[in-house]
């Protein structure tokens, strides 16, 4: 038996459970482990866990016809336990050194600097950034620096912003970090306000190139409520922002007609590339789609297009009126969500009724004065 075939996050977190139901003194009894001497698993309420002894069982939680690993099974440290651990999502920290706010609010900044560069299109080194960061942590190791990176992305995704394309989110947040965020966010608000305007700056790339496009939906991101409410001002609303840049919306739509044409065109339907309409640009907005165009049978399909230069997982903005075409459409409707348009554009699809496919979040109500 290997760590190596330790895979599911859920079992380390099944493990951590049966830790909190029996107590620490029973669940290294029954698994046969002593007390860490030097690593332990942190979670994002900065509980700590003998990190040996949660593998250990969290080994048996994935693989229940093979059991548990025994403390003679593997061997604890950093070689292996932690890069595990942090390989799963989860932040690993020696007894004594957790990370102080200094440490944070460095790691932070670092992580918004390299935002920024990203946003304008600059080239940056992430390995060069890590090594320079950890230079003035104490004593951290490359991969629980690229954790942090990535919680940090799962705080700003939570809020609705865009994070680096590099870092995907991942849980397991320790409070002070999402903490320093959002006090960052709230000091930094004209900084971020032009990384935002960065992203969305850029037009059609040139010379499309509409071959391998076409990608599968991302992944859903677990996004649970920060603990600390925080009202972004309308300025910092990326998804607002991203909806209300018509000039990027447009070139957007642009780009899709380019693509409907080249996906008729290698199927030989000429004819009906020649049909599509661009109705949001001939009929102006209010239709509940962008574009008509047609399935490769000749059937006809709606598409709604929404345009990003951030990431696959980037939040967008639904209208009522797209919301409620795309349950009378039905099977017919399509949102085109293309992202990274500026750089190498790609694009996901999904189909029908939006309430079905989406996470929905009320955002704005009609008011009128009365209960009734």
């Amino acid at each position: 038996m290997s760590l190596s075939e330790l895979t599911d996050p859920e079992a380390v977190r099944q493990a951590i459970a049966e830790f909190d139901r029996i107590g620490r003194t029973a669940f290294l009894d029954r698994y046969g482990f002593g007390r860490s001497r030097e690593y332990m698993l942190r979670t994002d309420s900065d509980q700590l866990y003998d990190s040996k002894a949660i593998i250990g069982a969290a080994f048996g939680f994935q693989h229940p016809e093979r059991g548990p690993l025994r403390p003679s099974d593997f061997t604890g440290g950093e070689n292996t336990v932690q890069p595990k651990l942090e390989e799963l999502g989860f932040d690993v920290v020696r007894i004594g050194e957790v990370w102080s706010r200094a440490e944070v609010e460095h790691t932070v900044s670092d992580y918004l600097e390299m935002l920024a560069l990203e946003a304008r299109g600059d080239a940056y080194n992430k390995s060069e950034h890590n090594a320079q960061l950890r230079s003035r942590l104490s004593a951290r190791s490359k991969a629980s620096v690229e954790l942090k990176h990535q919680n940090i992305s799962a705080v700003l995704h939570e809020l609705g912003l865009p994070f680096i394309r590099g870092y995907k989110p991942r849980s397991n947040i320790q409070e002070l970090l999402r903490e320093v965020v959002i006090q960052s966010i709230r000091q930094r608000q004209e900084d971020l306000a032009r990384i935002m305007d960065d992203y969305q700056a850029g037009h059609t790339p040139t010379g499309p190139d509409y071959t391998a496009v076409l990608v599968d939906p991302p992944e859903p991101i677990a996004s649970p409520e920060p603990t600390q409410r925080l009202r972004l001002p309308r300025k910092l609303d990326y998804a607002a922002r991203d909806e209300n840049n018509r000039s990027l919306g447009r070139a957007g739509e642009s780009w899709t007609l380019g693509y409907e044409r080249h996906r008729l065109g290698q199927a030989s339907r000429h004819d009906l590339a020649s049909r599509i309409e661009w109705v949001a640009d001939s009929q102006g907005d209010g239709a509940g789609y962008d574009i008509g165009s047609f399935d490769e049978d000749g059937t006809a399909n709606f598409i709604e297009v929404k345009t990003t230069n951030g990431a696959a997982a980037t939040p967008f903005m639904v209208s009522s009126n797209e919301l409620s075409f795309s349950a009378e459409a039905g099977d017919a409707f399509r949102l085109y969500r293309i992202f990274e348009f500026r750089s190498a554009a790609r694009l996901f699809v999904l189909h029908g009724n939006l309430a079905r496919v989406l996470t929905l979040t009320p955002i704005n109500y009609r008011a009128r004065v009365g209960n009734v």
